[in-house]
C-alpha cells in the first residue's frame, strides 16, 4: 500500500513539471493614456475613430523610419477613409498636441437625442467631428458640426461632446 501511495505521489510530481508552459517574450510599452482619456471616452460612437486614436496613443517613434535622436518635434498624419489626424511627439515619443476632423461619423446617442430634443422632425444629413487635444490642458476641445435637413430647409448647428448646443 504504501509503494502504490508513493507511487502516486511521484507520478502527480512528475505530470505537473511536464505542465510548465514557456510564455514567448514581449514587451511592455507606455501609451499615451492621457490622451486616450481626454479624447476617447465611452461615448464615442463610432469605432474607426476609436481605432485611429488608440493607434496615435500606441504609435512608436522611436521605431519609426523617419526617426531621428537629435530631433527635438516630430509631426506624424493618421489617415482613414472617413477622417484623419495630425499628432506632434516629443523625441520620447510623448502625444503633445493633435488636430483631428472626420467627417459622417456615427453619431453619439446623447448627440441625436440632443437634436432630436430641440429640433424634432429635422435630419442630420452631414456632420463633422472635431477634436484638439494638448497635452498641457486638462481635456480635449471636442465639437460636432452637424447639417440637419427639414423638406427644403437646411441648417448648421455646433454641439460641444456633453450634448450643449454653441
Amino acid at each position: 500500500m504504501k509503494k502504490l501511495l508513493f507511487g502516486l505521489m511521484i507520478l502527480g510530481l512528475t505530470t505537473q513539471s511536464f505542465a510548465q508552459v514557456t510564455l514567448p517574450e514581449f514587451e511592455v510599452r507606455a501609451t499615451n493614456y492621457k490622451y486616450l482619456n481626454s479624447v476617447n471616452p465611452e461615448e464615442v460612437a463610432d469605432t474607426d475613430v476609436r481605432n485611429l486614436e488608440e493607434k496615435v496613443a500606441s504609435f512608436d517613434l522611436k521605431g519609426a523610419a523617419f526617426y531621428e535622436e537629435d530631433k527635438d518635434l516630430y509631426s506624424v498624419q493618421f489617415f482613414i477613409p472617413n477622417g484623419k489626424i495630425l499628432a506632434a511627439y516629443d523625441k520620447d515619443g510623448t502625444l503633445l498636441r493633435t488636430i483631428e476632423k472626420f467627417e459622417d461619423v456615427i453619431l453619439p446617442t446623447h448627440i441625436t437625442e440632443a437634436i432630436l430634443t430641440k429640433f424634432p422632425n429635422w435630419v442630420p444629413t452631414k456632420d463633422q467631428y472635431l477634436v484638439n487635444y494638448r497635452e498641457s490642458s486638462d481635456a480635449a476641445r471636442r465639437l460636432y458640426k452637424i447639417k440637419l435637413q427639414n423638406e427644403d430647409k437646411t441648417i448648421k448647428v455646433k454641439i460641444d461632446a456633453e450634448g450643449n448646443f454653441i
